[in-house]
């Protein structure tokens, strides 16, 4: 295109890279990379189901999780929001709010959702009727537990509760 100096179409050539860099470039929301990715991704997933997601992530460059422990958490955690968000018929009620934070070298992880049908709980986590769910909360608690921290699942003034220190 240079060569033959066809400037409007190298134009619209970089926007078309810059546009798809965009759409592929993980926000940064925190110092650790692998949580940047898990965020990024799940920043689209709620965008693409109109679920308002605002993140506040302030977390050093790692953790003793493992990559994988850290992407269940969180994707366990982000997964149930948004689907229990969307269900919501009123686009403007579909909100999550997560916070993540380190305190005294602890993870800290505070979500809260809307929703639309009342969640169950049976022994302090939720439980889902449909088959073949129900073992996302398991997973998260395990996580938790394992490096000896504590969890609870919560309902409050119209809002599912995640809170998480470990």
């Amino acid at each position: 295109m240079a060569s033959k100096g066809n400037m409007e179409d190298i134009k619209e050539y970089l926007q078309t890279v810059q546009s798809d860099l965009d759409a592929i470039t993980p926000v940064r929301f925190c110092e650790n990379e692998t949580v940047n990715l898990i965020l990024s991704s799940f920043a689209a997933k709620a965008k693409q189901s109109e679920v308002r997601l605002t993140i506040d992530a302030k977390l050093p460059d790692s953790y003793p999780f493992s990559d994988t422990e850290l992407c269940s958490l969180l994707s366990n955690t982000l997964e149930n929001a948004i689907h229990a968000s969307k269900q919501i018929t009123d686009i403007s009620k579909r909100i999550i709010h997560l916070r993540m934070f380190s305190r005294n070298n602890k993870l800290c992880i505070d979500i809260r959702n809307s929703y639309q049908k009342e969640p169950v709980f049976h022994h302090g986590l939720p439980v889902s009727k449909k088959k073949g769910h129900g073992f996302g909360t398991k997973s998260m608690a395990h996580i938790v537990e394992k490096y000896g921290g504590v969890f609870q699942f919560s309902v409050k003034d119209g809002c599912f509760i995640f809170q998480a220190t470990t």
